[in-house]
């Protein structure tokens, strides 16, 4: 599986027979990498930090439950394999939850536009939330916000070097007017991300 190439290709999908045999140890492993990669960032907001596993992952068990074959693994690595980190960047899932549906309804319309209020800190830097491709993260129609949104966190060398060596304090921040908080990136995770995502 070619990890360091920061890709994944048809051929490294395993026919549903064969993923079968070991899809119970790779939902375990799914479950301790969350350990590391997930945050929570205020009390209605879950980051997940995305790595080639996790979208390896996400592809084989798309692919189980539908059974679409070929055409539709055509699709899935479309869909997923843009959010398998490049190299210099980090990818993460956002999720706005709140569990009732009328107080979720009124919460997503207040975040409209939170897509431009979400970076990565490191130290004096600030590093952007880009949205994934072109899907309507806020709807012009009535402003209202995704519940889940999906991002990329584009890195300079500089940035990098600082993130691998553990200079400077990480942090996710959310600096919307109407839902501000920040979460520290710790360094465990930071270890973690900086092996899978940046390939050191």
């Amino acid at each position: 599986m070619p990890r360091n190439q920061h890709t994944i290709t048809a051929t490294d999908i395993l026919p549903l027979d064969q993923y079968e045999l070991i899809r119970s140890d790779k939902k375990q492993e799914a479950i301790l990498r969350k350990t590391l990669t997930r945050l929570a960032v205020g009390p209605n907001t879950t980051v997940i930090f995305e790595s080639w596993d996790s979208m390896w992952l996400q592809i084989q068990e798309m692919l189980r439950i539908e059974r679409g074959g070929e055409a539709q693994l055509v699709d899935e690595l479309a869909a997923y394999d843009p959010m398998v980190p490049k190299g210099s960047e980090l990818t993460a899932t956002v999720l706005f939850e709140v569990e009732d549906p009328v107080r979720r309804d009124a919460f997503l319309r207040s975040i409209g536009g939170v897509e431009d209020h979400i970076a990565i800190t490191l130290g004096s830097w600030r590093i952007a939330a880009r949205p994934e491709g072109d899907v309507e993260r806020t709807r012009a129609s009535d402003g209202k916000a995704s519940a889940v949104h999906f991002f990329h966190f584009d890195f300079t060398a500089e940035q990098v070097a600082a993130w691998e060596s553990g200079e400077g304090q990480a942090m996710l921040l959310i600096d919307h007017p109407n839902y501000g908080h920040a979460a520290m990136i710790g360094t465990a995770t930071r270890n973690f991300l900086a092996r899978e995502c940046f390939g050191s």
